[in-house]
Formats: structure tokens, sequence, C-alpha cells
């Protein structure tokens, strides 16, 4: 046995026989001098493991991405500005694609639908008012007040489909909204008879968004021969 480590290990063999503690074979037991237990990754080129903390491989060998983002985009990865999804159609109104025309005509015969069983709902209210013998005058009250709501909630709904409408009024004007739903309906349903309803300011936005990204990469590519002249 002693023959066999000094043939294989002759700098251990002669530090044993100077008497001394043998050094240590840092490539081919792994111990380190900080006590961390590695295996070689050494001229052979084997990978070095710790068992603390692992060795990392660079992005370019491994092609793994990091924090979400591709190592190596593809073409396939969409640039410059996206289509604002809108409820009920996502962003089929774009290319009017994908089931865009079944959508149209869903929405459509859902909001007039809506706006039936509502104004049913709302019929056997007052009939239940007139039962009750409230008076007449009340019976006209409400009558005139959810006339007017649904008026303006109409107004407003479909003026939203070309522009965008202010936050604070919105928000102020949210329990109107809620009395006169039937008039949003209303306007959903005669919207979507000819396009999704707010197609048109959101192609405006994007043709605008569009052509202002063109612009900028445009004026940053530049002219080549020019850069080089």
């Amino acid at each position: 046995m002693t023959a066999r480590l000094d043939s294989t290990y002759p700098r251990r063999a002669r530090a044993t026989d100077a008497g001394t503690a043998p050094a240590p074979d840092l490539w081919q037991r792994g111990a380190t001098a900080d006590g961390v237990t590695r295996s070689g990754c050494g001229p052979s080129g084997a990978r070095l493991h710790d068992r603390s903390h692992n060795c990392r491989v660079s992005d370019e060998q491994s092609g793994i991405p990091v924090n979400g983002t591709p190592a190596h985009p593809t073409a396939a990865t969409p640039k410059g500005p996206r289509p604002e999804p809108i409820r009920f159609f996502g962003t089929t109104w774009l290319n009017h694609d994908n089931g865009y025309r079944a959508r149209r005509a869903a929405v459509s015969a859902g909001s007039l639908a809506a706006a039936a069983a509502a104004c049913v709902v709302l019929r056997l209210a007052y009939q239940g008012l007139q039962i009750a013998a409230v008076g007449g005058w009340v019976g006209l009250l409400i009558v005139v007040m959810f006339a007017a709501c649904s008026a303006l909630a109409f107004g407003h709904t479909w003026g939203a489909f070309t522009k965008r409408p202010d936050p604070d009024r919105q928000a102020s004007l949210r329990g109107l909204m809620t009395i006169g739903f039937v008039g949003s309906l209303l306007a959903y349903f005669l919207r979507s008879l000819t396009e999704a309803p707010g197609e048109k300011l959101h192609r405006e936005e994007y043709e605008k968004a569009r052509a202002q990204y063109d612009r900028r990469t445009t004026r940053r590519t530049g002219n080549p021969a020019r850069r080089r002249g």
C-alpha cells in the first residue's frame, strides 16, 4: 500500500516521510482552503459543483431565460405598440378576425335581450306601485326619473365610444349610470350593429401610436451611408 501511494501521489508520500501533515489535493479530492467541498472543474474541463452554491452557466451557453427575458429573442416577439383589447371582443377588432362578426352579433342580441328583460322588470315594479296605491304623482315621478337617467346613460355611453371619458366625471355619474342601465344597453345594441363598441376610438389611438413608433424607429436608425460618411 505504501509503494502504491508513493508511485501515485509522490507529493503526499514525501510529506508523510517528512513527518508533516499531507498537503490537500484540491483537484482530486475537491476540498478547498475555505472548507467548501467541490468536485473539480480543472484542466480536464469538468464542471465545478459547489454544495453551498452551484456554478452559474452563462446565458450564451445555456439559453435559459433570465428574469423572464429570453437570452435569444426571436422574430415572433411583437415590437412596437400593441392594440388595446375591447370588452367582449379582445383584439379581434384590429383585423376583424377570430369570430369578430359573430361576437358583434352576440353582443347586439345580448344587449337587446337584456334591455327588454329590464323593461319587463321595471313594468312589474310599476304595477306593484299601482297595486300599493301610493299615488299617481309618485308613479309619474318614478317613470320620469328612470326615463331621464336612461337618456343620460345612453348619451354618456355613446360618447365614450368615440372619446375617452373623464375618470372623475365617470365616477360622479356612477349612480346615474346604475339607474339608467337600460340606456347603456341600448347604446351597446345600436353601436354593435356597425362596429365593436369603441372600435373607432381604439383604432385611432393605435394608428397614432404606431405612426409615432415608426417615426422614432426611423429617426434612430437613420441612413447608414450618411453615418459612415
